[in-house]
């Protein structure tokens, strides 16, 4: 089955303030009926570029079975490094940079790889608040999220979305 997943992560007062992610999965059936579903959560701290891998990790986990996905994401953080191989790298290096800094938010890396183990990824860099309807749909379900009365806390664990 192929699948589209567009996401995008929201932070206020990044690094100590909310944030929130906001995700949606798209796909067609073979009549050619689109078929939706939204994810959101809010954090009481956290940063973007958490919210952003957030966004994708709850994607991929909601997936049943394995797919071809295209994630469609206005974070260069998260396409770069999958389209500019950081990744590899940073396998190879022991989860280390090219600097030989510990790469950050490793738990969240290393969940999003395993989310992304039985599918085939594609990934795919839209320019943010810039029009983009699924893009723009995201964000605001991100910064809604982050600006909500419930937040959880930013532990990496595992996580309660609505």
């Amino acid at each position: 089955m192929k699948v589209k997943l567009y996401t995008d992560g929201a932070a206020r007062g990044n690094p100590d303030g909310p944030g929130g992610y906001g995700a949606i999965l798209q796909y067609v059936d073979t009549k050619g009926v689109l078929h939706e579903r939204e994810f959101s959560a809010g954090y009481k701290k956290t940063t973007n570029n958490r919210m952003e891998l957030m966004a994708v990790i709850i994607g991929l986990e909601a997936l049943n079975r394995p797919c071809e996905v295209v994630v469609v994401s206005d974070s260069k953080y998260v396409t770069d490094a999958f389209n500019q191989h950081w990744i590899e790298g940073w396998l190879k290096n022991n989860w280390k940079t090219s600097t030989k800094k510990p790469v950050k938010n490793v738990e969240l890396w290393q969940r999003l790889l395993k989310a992304a183990s039985p599918h085939k990824l594609c990934f795919e860099w839209v320019k943010g608040h810039d029009g983009h309807p699924e893009n723009e749909r995201c964000d605001k379900l991100a910064t809604t999220a982050a600006d909500g009365d419930i937040l959880l806390d930013d532990d990496g664990g595992d996580l309660v979305y609505c």
